[in-house]
């Protein structure tokens, strides 16, 4: 994950939008060396807005209009952050953040879009869903959609802006709720336009053609009178009618993130003014694009046409003043052809004041609707790194062959050869030292009766994100500590930066630190040192001590016959991380994998140490791998159950589509100790036994009179436990399907 130069610039991304999706593919397949990527959203996808419609009239499924955010970036070298900005600061160039610390940037550009201008002012409950941003609005549509058609709610719904979007989204409606509803004529569409007329802005061509559709689809029309109130029902309006709708949509106005206006940027009605090049006419390292500028040269309609037009230009435009040169500018088109869905699998072309409607548009559109998306969410395999040129020593070509080494967990080296290269050490020495190899962490005495746990941990980056990184990192050092049932106490840093300029390692370290200070401080624990140096890849690791009190140490070899083994957490992250860095992972599985390592499991071990016989952290080793430690360390053997095994979302597809771990051919080699069958061997969630986990749950060995109770303390938490075998007398692990 090392770049190909010092890093000397950031480039700061703020927002998925269509022009940011478009100029990370560009990125990707040409990168300026020396500029560090960086994309703010809040989600690990972006709507493509073109499909809203086909959406929403149930001719796509949701994740055929999602951008894959996670994906594009990995293709373009750019970290992503799942966070949301709320402000900027040009003038010290910061980006503050609503979740972490901020961001620092050389050069930023924003695509954020924008939100009705109406459901905020006359709804305050929030019965009207803006239809922007798209996310959220296909999120209650689909609720909406689903509660009709188990007859909870009525076929009813009233689209709210009589522009081109409005008028799409009230067919599309139609149509659906007629599929949906137990009495397709039960279902009702209300289109409400303020002004006299729907349309105002489209060619009189157009507007006929668009009002026919409305009519032959039943949609109701209701213009002069603008939306003054919502109720649970419906709407109201300024006249005195009220409209019947269960659901109730805006798509009138458009309205720009309130935090543009702290900037300090030289906005245009909230919208921020740039020049031809795209850059803010007061802040020249500032560009924005899309919905969220002002173009003040050819000011043109929000339209996600003008964004898509864009990120060629911006790429270039970011590339030049990144590298010293001048911007060009960017000339938008004066018209641009809109094909516009009629609900059913038909369409409107419309373009320079002509109307048609033949056979095939919507095909049409469907087709370029589709390849746009396969560009973005697919994008081209780029060359691996050429082989080491002429002769090289025997078996070095062969392992050049094989696939990159992952980060995380899966970078280290296996069990096999940790444990023959441990062999050769001689037992503790000093008295003090009670527990040693083989267990989580040592346990030390100090005193007449004190006991210290401390632990190492280390791994290189599986993420571009410095900050996401430690906090993982610190959580996965923490494993060992919370695993001996002991209260995290102090901890010692060890990073490998990159090379990059001082002021980037400054900015890296920093925001390294921060995330480690405040997991450790969650913890109770504190960051007291630690050491850094420079090298290829960027690397966290800590050195952990924890505390025991008057409590004894937690270890391997506790566990009883008859014990429950109970699980904190789902398996399979490694493979998503290693998805993920060969762009096969689903942006939605890495997101959610990520959020579980940055959790805490100290208030799982909290509960745990009361009960657990035996406890370890699912690491590097597996899950496999780590219960067969304890099972060799108690001298007992284990019967688990495959079905009863949590997978990380994502995973099990991932593993039987053949996605492994660098390290799996180590971690693998114990499925020849296992008792199972040809069944269960080929059972797609099996090679994730053998998953190296990072960050992982705990694994605890618990009488089976207290499975139930640590259960429900366990959820009263919030956590979640789940019972995944027992161990008994015979030696060995059996795994059952």
């Amino acid at each position: 994950m090392g770049p190909s130069a010092p890093i000397t610039r950031d480039l700061l991304l703020v927002g998925g939008g269509h022009a940011h999706a478009i100029l990370l593919r560009m990125w990707g397949m040409n990168p300026l060396p020396g500029v560090r990527l960086t994309l703010v959203n809040p989600d690990p996808v972006a709507p493509y807005t073109g499909m809203l419609p086909g959406y929403v009239a149930g001719h796509y499924r949701r994740e055929a209009l999602e951008i894959d955010l996670v994906r594009l970036a990995r293709f373009a070298g750019a970290r992503l952050v799942l966070d949301r900005v709320v402000d900027l600061d040009p003038s010290r160039g910061a980006a503050i953040l609503a979740g972490r610390p901020d961001i620092a940037f050389d050069v930023a550009s924003i695509d954020i879009g924008i939100t009705s201008g109406l459901a905020e002012a006359v709804d305050p409950g929030g019965r009207i869903q803006a239809a922007k941003p798209l996310g959220g609005f296909a999120d209650a549509w689909e609720t909406f959609a689903a509660s009709v058609q188990a007859g909870a709610r009525p076929p009813t719904a009233a689209v709210i802006g009589g522009g081109v979007g409005g008028v799409e989204l009230a067919m599309a409606m139609t149509w659906r709720l007629r599929a949906l509803a137990p009495d397709p004529a039960a279902a009702a569409v209300c289109l409400i336009e303020a002004g006299a007329d729907l349309l105002p802005h489209s060619p009189g061509s157009l507007r006929r053609a668009l009002t026919r559709s409305l009519s032959a689809l039943g949609v109701r029309i209701e213009t002069g009178s603008s939306v003054v109130g919502a109720d649970p029902g419906g709407v109201r309006l300024a006249n005195g009618d009220r409209i019947e709708a269960a659901f109730v949509a805006s798509a009138a106005g458009a309205r720009p993130a309130p935090w543009l206006a702290d900037t300090g940027l030289a906005l245009q009605d909230g919208f921020i003014r740039v020049d031809a090049s795209l850059r803010s006419i007061s802040h020249p390292q500032v560009f924005a694009v899309g919905d969220a500028a002002h173009m003040d040269a050819s000011p043109r309609p929000k339209a996600g046409v003008y964004a898509v037009r864009q990120g060629p230009a911006l790429y270039g435009n970011l590339r030049a003043v990144l590298s010293g040169a001048a911007p060009r500018a960017f000339r938008p088109q004066s018209d641009h052809l809109k094909l516009i869905s009629l609900g059913g699998k038909s369409a409107v072309a419309e373009k320079w004041g002509l109307t048609l409607r033949a056979p095939g548009l919507w095909a049409w559109k469907n087709h370029i609707d589709l390849a746009f998306m396969d560009r973005l969410n697919h994008p081209p395999a780029m060359a691996p790194p050429a082989p080491t040129p002429g002769p090289v020593a025997l078996g070095a070509a062969e392992m050049q062959a094989d696939q990159p080494p992952c980060g995380g967990c899966g970078s280290k080296v296996g069990p096999a050869v940790l444990g023959e290269a441990l062999s050769g050490l001689p037992p503790p020495a000093r008295a003090d030292v009670l527990r040693g190899r083989g267990d989580d962490a040592a346990v030390l005495a100090w005193g007449d009766a004190g006991r210290q746990v401390i632990t190492t941990d280390h791994f290189r980056a599986f993420t571009l994100d410095p900050y996401l990184l430690a906090k993982i990192a610190a959580n996965h050092a923490l494993g060992d500590v919370w695993a001996m049932g002991a209260d995290p106490q102090a901890a010692l840093a060890s990073l490998i930066l990159p090379p990059m300029a001082p002021a980037k390692q400054t900015d890296t370290a920093r925001e390294i630190l921060a995330a480690l200070q405040e997991t450790l401080a969650a913890a109770g624990a504190d960051l007291v040192g630690g050491h850094t140096s420079l090298g290829a890849d960027l690397t966290v690791g800590l050195t952990v001590t924890g505390l025991l009190g008057s409590r004894t140490a937690i270890g391997l070899d506790g566990a009883r016959a008859g014990d429950r083994l109970l699980l904190t957490r789902p398996i399979g992250v490694g493979t998503v991380l290693a998805a993920e860095m060969r762009g096969l992972a689903p942006g939605r599985a890495v997101a959610a994998a990520l959020t579980r390592m940055s959790r805490s499991s100290g208030p799982a071990s909290r509960v745990l140490r009361e009960v657990a016989h035996a406890m370890t952290d699912v690491t590097g080793f597996g899950l496999a791998g780590h219960l067969q430690a304890m099972l060799d360390a108690s001298g007992v053997g284990a019967r688990l159950s495959l079905a009863a095994v949590p997978w990380t979302e994502g995973a099990v597809d991932l593993a039987a589509a053949g996605v492994r771990s660098s390290i799996f051919p180590e971690t693998s080699q114990l499925a020849d100790r296992l008792t199972a069958s040809e069944a269960v061997r080929e059972d797609p969630g099996f090679p994730l036994l053998f998953d190296p986990q990072t960050a992982g749950g705990l694994l605890a060995a618990v009488s089976a009179a207290d499975v139930a109770d640590t259960t429900r303390q366990l959820e009263s938490i919030g956590e979640t436990v789940w019972d995944i075998g027992e161990l008994s007398d015979a030696q060995g692990l059996t795994v059952s399907g």
